[in-house]
């Protein structure tokens, strides 16, 4: 899946040369922008993603940026060798202008399979279950046991064959054995 990037620059002209240059490589550029509010509001719609800007924009310096950011995206900043230092121990990614080019793909590369590999980790952890979700599952469960004798582990990996099998989560499966077995 590709990752969202959201390009933003003071002067429109430089957030297009950039991200004609990404997409050229084959990058998903989302958004391109010249205001940090801009940016902020497309990266909260976006969920997760990378931002690649100037070190300071028409309202905000990078570092704001950085600081109000939605969880889930990371920040490139192309900035003059004056200022690097300014980022240094903030945890912001940079490359130093003028722009070498191979620096520059590297370093979204390297960002991009980062994010990549944090989307997969997120997708394995094993989701927290509310309270009334783990009892639909446990009555289910229950019902199974009681009517076909089933033992409670057989009674689970028959909820989560139906769910695989018919393409919907584990509650919404508990909640058609119980609605089929008029419990619901």
């Amino acid at each position: 899946m590709a990752v969202n990037i959201i390009v933003a620059f003071p002067r429109l002209d430089d957030a297009k040369n950039v991200k004609n240059i990404l997409i050229r490589n084959g990058y998903n550029v989302a958004a391109v922008c010249t205001t940090g509010a801009q940016t902020l509001s497309i990266a909260d719609g976006l969920g997760s993603g990378i931002i690649v800007c100037a070190y300071k924009l028409a309202d905000v310096l990078c570092t704001e940026i950085g600081e109000c950011m939605p969880p889930g995206f990371e920040l490139l900043v192309l900035v003059s060798k004056q200022h690097r230092g300014d980022l240094q121990g903030s945890g912001i990614m940079s490359v130093p202008m003028p722009l070498c080019l191979s620096d520059f793909y590297s370093t979204i590369e390297m960002m991009v399979m980062a994010a990549n590999r944090r989307r997969r980790e997120n997708r394995l952890k094993p989701r927290i279950r509310s309270d009334e979700e783990r009892q639909i599952i446990n009555s289910a469960k229950l019902l199974l046991i009681e009517r076909n004798g089933f033992t409670e582990d057989e009674a689970h990996k028959y909820i989560q064959r139906c769910s695989m099998e018919s393409g919907i989560n584990l509650v919404e499966s508990a909640q058609m054995i119980l609605t089929m077995y008029g419990t619901m």
